[in-house]
């Protein structure tokens, strides 16, 4: 099944508190994944659902989720798997946001990087639904600090990139050890080989769902190529920030060296930068992206490992201080801006030959637009002049 609407919420037949929460959201119509999923889900089954980043699947499966909680029952009953801390973290406040009216479930997150124990109490307040990273769902259950056989639905939110992360074997390890399960559901960007595999083996009869970057769906972003020499890229970035005078931008970077090194020129010019990568301390880490989410940090520099953590809605530019070694780095990366039908900017610097390859490359496989461009001598944009 193919969609490109959504319905309104108010039709799917939901309960009072979930609409609730919905309406003080401020949301009224649901995206087509949202409209895809959720009816299958209610009714317990499998749902292999294929969309793009930023629209909406964690409502899409959160909802059917907690309209199956049995609010008296203190087991787990439904697990979602996600590939990164920051995406598990992300989809756990926007359960909460969720069942804000529903005061007897109880979610918990489970990662790792954070202390095993502050998890293991908290597993002890028989909270019904679990969110975690594959590697840490899989130590509590050798612990036995998790128990499993009332758990009746599995998520694998991001499961191309969870798979490609290689935890496929703690993956097929949990779905393994689930006797109960009732229904499975795939969200992924992408519908790898091994998503598929995955598919093949644990789904029955399963909703097929895709939803097409098409001109709905897809964020409005305006994307821009610029050469720069590789010590001008900090120079570069300050103009265009001063310029445009964008409030909040994510700097990606490749390497956690370079993402260190950009923060530090960029805080040295004056500018409110703070950063993550994989070395930063967790409770670092957290602070930083809760400063960003509440719009009190105007550049956030980071790895590709946060960009799917991230889920801020208004992040007015992206700048690719590298260009990204993989394709579909590009997409999520530029995917942060865009969102909830904003206009969006990306800028991306390729500073050697092997950056520009890779570039059209990455235009290429996308189908998408990106436009050379220069600044002009008041540090405006225009396009690179032919010939």
């Amino acid at each position: 099944m193919e969609l490109t609407q959504g319905v309104r919420f108010d039709s799917l037949g939901l309960s009072e508190p979930l609409m609730r929460a919905i309406e003080k959201k401020g949301y009224e119509i649901s995206t087509p994944i949202q409209a895809g999923a959720i009816p299958p889900m209610m009714d317990w089954r499998d749902v292999t659902a294929k969309a793009p980043t930023g629209t909406g699947k964690t409502f899409a499966f959160g909802i059917p989720i907690l309209e199956h909680i049995d609010q008296e029952s203190e087991a787990i009953q439904a697990v979602i798997l996600a590939p990164t801390r920051e995406l598990a973290m992300q989809i756990t406040e926007e359960l909460r946001q969720l069942a804000v009216y529903m005061e007897q479930v109880k979610i918990v997150c489970c990662y790792g990087g954070q202390p095993i124990g502050k998890q293991i109490n908290a597993l002890k307040r028989h909270p019904q639904i679990i969110v975690a990273t594959p590697g840490r769902f899989s130590d509590h259950m050798k612990r036995r600090t998790i128990k499993v056989d009332a758990v009746q639905t599995v998520v694998l939110d991001e499961a191309d990139r969870m798979l490609d992360m290689g935890f496929i074997h703690d993956v097929t390890r949990i779905l393994d050890k689930l006797p109960h399960r009732r229904n499975l559901g795939l969200f992924s960007a992408t519908i790898s080989r091994e998503v598929m595999d995955i598919a093949w083996v644990y789904q029955r009869d399963a909703e097929e769902i895709t939803v097409r970057a098409d001109e709905v769906n897809k964020p409005d972003i305006l994307q821009y190529r610029m050469d720069v020499a590789m010590n001008d890229k900090v120079e570069t970035m300050l103009r265009i920030l001063k310029t445009e005078g964008y409030e909040r931008v994510i700097v990606f970077c490749n390497t956690k060296g370079t993402v260190e090194r950009a923060t530090k020129y960029l805080q040295m010019a004056g500018l409110d930068a703070q950063c993550i990568h994989g070395d930063i301390p967790q409770v670092k880490r957290e602070k930083v992206m809760q400063r960003f989410r509440e719009g009190k940090l105007r550049v956030f520099v980071a790895t590709d490992v946060a960009a799917r953590g991230i889920d801020v809605d208004d992040v007015d530019a992206v700048f690719n201080y590298d260009v990204p070694e993989e394709n579909e780095y590009y997409v999520h990366r530029i995917g942060r801006t865009g969102r909830a039908k904003r206009h969006g900017v990306a800028y991306t610097f390729v500073a050697d030959y092997g950056a520009m390859v890779r570039l059209d490359e990455i235009a290429k496989f996308t189908k998408n637009t990106i436009t050379p461009v220069e600044l002009d001598a008041a540090g405006k944009i225009v396009p690179v002049k032919k010939g």
